[in-house]
């Protein structure tokens, strides 16, 4: 049996991402296995999820760290612990600092709900709204030092309506966003992605140059 790619979740919310990758890993879909989840908050439902699916929870609260620095080697001896292969954020509302990128270089992965480098931050859905974009979507990214600024791997297109709020829109995305981050995750567990620069070559895969998106349609 081929050796399944040891991930290790940060979560601080719902966990709905969490959810689809348990299910990708559950169904064959992303070759791997969650070996650890990890929230900052113990209250957030993706510790829940994660105990419901039989997985390993760690909670390890910010609150309770004089400074960012010792949370963050906590978290990492963490992960280490559980010889995590590949970190992935689903909604983890603490800054990755240099500690996570000295342990896994080229090894933490981030799902942002814009279209990046348009609208980094925090909510993103109602910011794109408001300066009248036509397209919003979702980013997967590998995680750098900067925020959401490192080399992206995959993105999906959501057209924003004119009936659109950041509710309705949100939930668009993140509709979106459960499809395309276990392709991410399997893509990095069949050692497809190569990263030269900010640029992720996928290996074997095929681009259709006709995909062209356009919003509101043109007049037939």
């Amino acid at each position: 049996m081929a050796k399944k790619l040891r991930i290790g979740v940060l979560a601080s919310g719902g966990g709905t991402n969490l959810q689809s990758i348990i299910d990708g890993c559950t169904n064959g879909d992303i070759d791997g296995q969650i070996v650890v989840v990890i929230s900052n908050n113990p209250e957030a439902g993706a510790l829940n999820r994660a105990t419901n699916a039989g997985l390993t929870t760690e909670c390890i609260n910010h609150r309770n760290f004089s400074q960012r620095q010792l949370f963050d080697n906590a978290v990492v001896q963490k992960l280490l612990d559980n010889r995590v292969e590949l970190v992935v954020l689903a909604g983890f509302m603490r800054i990755i600092g240099q500690q996570f990128l000295d342990a896994f270089p080229g090894r933490i992965i981030n799902i942002h709900p814009a279209l990046l480098p348009a609208f980094p931050g925090l909510h993103v859905q109602q910011k794109a709204i408001d300066y009248g974009a036509r397209f919003s979507g979702c980013t997967v990214h590998f995680v750098d030092g900067g925020v959401d600024t490192g080399p992206i791997i995959i993105q999906a297109v959501v057209p924003i309506l004119d009936t659109d709020n950041d509710d309705t829109l949100s939930a668009r995305i993140l509709d979106q966003e459960h499809k395309i981050y276990p392709q991410a995750i399997q893509w990095f567990a069949q050692g497809k992605l190569k990263v030269d620069g900010r640029k992720v070559s996928i290996i074997g895969h095929t681009q259709k140059p006709d995909a062209v998106l356009i919003n509101p349609p043109l007049n037939s």
